[in-house]
């Protein structure tokens, strides 16, 4: 076997360490999968082995799940149901081999499990884990559009409950070895290292080689559907998922299905109801774009897929960031937790002290998880020097320049800032919608000048926006590339215009909630339709969260660039009345399209005197409707990008929607979403929008193209790929 290697000791007791060769962290590749049968055969046959412990041979973890390119290059191929319903038993077959064998085995978890990973474990008759806060355990496909089909959906009810299953699957939360223990997933926590012994002394104690189900006195806990308390499991549960998905992700329906259905019968028909819906689920063109787009196109550009090719690797050691608010303050914080050195620059120590202030604050969130020792947090805090000092950015390898959204200040920062740096080294502007080609107009070395935009805030989101200027070299896109992934963060790199990518495609979201405002649409349904799309929250609430006096100083700096090309938006005067003439600037001041001093928030009573209600109620026909009104608006600006040359990567373009602005995650992205509904019949539906709302839904010529040559986008980019 390559994947793993089986070592008896004189006790009897099999040693099976699971190390996929050339792989820095173990998966269920198709060849793993292949082998566990022969292992468990031999457990169950040789008469040598009286019991086995599984562990892994990487440093790196126990088992990070299925491999979904793998995955992707069998199953979603999707013409044979049979032969993707025995692919998906594969698994399901051999672990149940594996808890059958008829021998007590045991799984020394001494590294993250999730996914397929923690179901192999699931299988085993024990669990030990270390003792260690860097080990997480659990079933996260529901993040990818799927849920878990090795057995999890079936082995952690009988664990923990209906209740308490479902929460962790449809959540797809992951336990720390402590809180696993209490949630009764593993049996014993023991220091880091003692994971084998530990599990080699339960199986020498006579360890018990039949799984709880399979004894003939188990109960489910908590009770199944026909229990007085097991029922309301699935009646709250049901309600529940409703208000998490709207119906978006088939993912979570069929789980609780699976889950409903196979509570009911014994656990080897429970597995094949479990395969059967998980392979419904994995046909899916939600489970597809999402697999497509938020593993396997993530993964690649986590990795420097869109680096240019043969320019040296760098390793930035020391990276000065201008302007220690809130944006800055964070930057300065990831950077920390990444090992570089950090020199935090305001225009006061006050300011620099209370954005060093804040990245201690974050710190200590890690320290009092038990995430950091405090010698390390100590160590991470130094790393960060808050000054006035631009002295201070000599030996830089890049700077981050995040002061306020003003040209003129911008200019002197980067001319005092350039000052300080050796040759090669570069400047990154975290603007959100100044061109960066006018930017670099300050620059005496625009070559090395480029856009750097971050999310807020940054310890949480998790995509970067490298924005390339006219001059911009490719050493400086491949170091900023370097940093980004330093700092563990995704990348995109686009080109310049206004607004660049996201906050271009993102603003049309608010935008567009802002023209039903106008339109007469009862605010509340605005919102709720908003969120019924996917989005995270509702346009009028995300515009309330971005700052109603950030979108009037936006459009006015736009104004002033564009002047007579520039037409307002639909709905504009309401936003210039709340900012201008009401002081009503969104949730930082507590008061917007909603007011935030008490909780639960409330909509603004005063927002029907600027905009009347004419259209208070809704059907279900009107709500898919506007639904859909809301996502297509935003894939045509998308469209308009790639047209324009702003973005060209599909994957870029459907990664960076969904990690920047929340674009509708079931959905794959922008661009999945016009592949999937098939480029003639989007055109058409943007066309008969564009009749009743505007020109800003009419597509641009390049879809009216694809359209009429039946061409995809995510085909053209395979082509491209096959021709490279």
């Amino acid at each position: 076997m390559e994947n793993f290697k089986i070592d008896v000791d004189a006790d009897g007791i099999a040693l099976i360490t699971f190390d996929v060769p050339g792989r820095s962290m173990n998966t269920l590749t198709s060849g793993v999968m292949a082998e566990i049968p022969q292992w468990v055969e031999r457990i169950k046959t040789d008469d040598a082995i009286k019991g086995a412990v599984l562990t892994s041979g990487k440093a790196s973890g126990f088992c990070a799940g299925a491999d979904l390119g793998d995955m992707a290059g069998g199953m979603l191929g999707g013409a044979d149901l049979q032969a993707a319903y025995d692919a998906g038993w594969r698994l399901n077959g051999a672990l149940r081999a594996l808890e059958t064998c008829g021998k007590p085995v045991a799984a020394a978890i001494n590294g993250l499990a999730l996914g397929g990973g923690l179901e192999l474990t699931l299988a085993c008759h024990y669990r030990v884990v270390g003792d260690s806060p860097k080990i997480q355990l659990g079933l996260p496909e529901i993040k990818v559009g799927l849920f878990p089909g090795g057995g999890g959906t079936q082995r952690l009810s009988r664990l923990i409950g209906v209740q308490a299953a479902m929460m962790a699957m449809s959540e797809g939360k992951s336990f720390r070895p402590n809180d696993a223990k209490g949630a009764g997933i593993v049996h014993e926590v023991v220091p880091v290292g003692g994971e084998v012994e530990a599990a080699k002394a339960w199986i020498k104690g006579g360890g018990k080689a039949v799984q709880p189900w399979d004894d003939k006195s188990f109960k489910l806990p908590g009770g199944g559907p026909y229990h007085p308390a097991g029922i309301q499991n699935f009646l709250v549960g049901n309600a529940m998922i409703r208000k998490q998905s709207y119906g978006n992700y088939p993912a979570v329906l069929n789980l609780m299905k699976a889950v409903y259905e196979g509570v009911q019968v014994p656990m080897d028909a429970a597995l094949r109801i479990e395969t059967r819906y998980f392979i419904k689920t994995l046909m899916t063109p939600q489970a597809q774009g999402m697999i497509r787009s938020l593993f396997l196109s993530k993964q690649e550009l986590d990795k420097g897929a869109v680096r240019p090719a043969g320019v040296p690797k760098s390793d930035p050691k020391k990276v000065a960031v201008i302007g220690a608010g809130m944006m800055g303050a964070g930057i300065a914080y990831v950077q920390a937790m990444a090992g570089i050195e950090t020199i935090l620059i305001d225009r006061d120590q006050e300011s620099a002290d209370k954005g060093k202030a804040h990245v201690e604050e974050l710190l200590k969130k890690r320290l009092s998880r038990g995430q950091l020792t405090q010698d390390k947090f100590d160590a991470l805090l130094a790393s960060v020097t808050a000054t006035t000092d631009y002295d201070l950015i000599k030996g830089s390898d890049l700077v981050i320049e995040a002061v306020f959204e003003n040209r003129e200040i911008k200019a002197e920062v980067t001319k005092r800032a350039e000052a300080q740096l050796e040759p090669g080294a570069v400047f990154g502007s975290n603007t959100s919608t100044l061109p960066i080609t006018g930017l670099a107009e300050a620059s005496v070395r625009p070559e090395d000048f480029i856009g750097i935009h971050f999310f807020s805030p940054v310890d949480k989101m998790m995509l970067v926006e490298i924005i390339l200027g006219e001059k911009t070299g490719e050493a400086a896109i491949a170091k900023s590339l370097d940093y980004v992934m330093k700092i563990k963060k995704t990348p995109i790199v686009v080109n310049d215009g206004r607004g660049f990518y996201t906050s271009r495609c993102f603003g049309t979201y608010v935008a567009e909630g802002l023209a039903m405002l106008e339109e007469g649409y009862a605010p509340a349904l605005i919102d709720n339709i908003g969120r019924m799309t996917g989005m995270p929250r509702g346009p009028l609430e995300m515009h309330d969260d971005v700052a109603l006096d950030l979108s009037v100083k936006i459009a006015k700096q736009t104004k002033e660039d564009l002047g007579d090309a520039y037409e307002p938006l639909p709905g504009w005067k309401i936003v210039q009345t709340m900012v201008e003439d009401l002081g009503r600037y969104g949730r930082k001041n507590g008061k917007g399209f909603y007011d935030y001093e008490t909780k639960p928030k409330k909509l603004w009573s005063g927002l029907s005197d600027l905009a009347p209600v004419k259209i208070n109620d809704s059907t279900p026909e009107m709500v898919e409707d506007q639904k859909r009104r809301l996502l297509y608006r935003q894939a045509v600006e998308v469209a308009r990008c790639w047209e324009e040359g702003v973005i060209d990567d599909p994957r870029e373009a459907d990664v960076g929607a969904i990690l920047a602005w929340g674009f509708a995650p079931w959905t794959g992205g922008p661009i999945t979403l016009i592949d999937q509904t098939g480029l003639k019949a989007f055109v058409e539906q943007a066309d008969k929008y564009a009749a009743k709302y505007g020109d800003r839904f009419s597509p641009p010529q390049l879809l009216r193209d694809m359209a009429e040559q039946g061409r995809t986008f995510y085909g053209d980019f395979a082509g491209q790929k096959a021709a490279a």
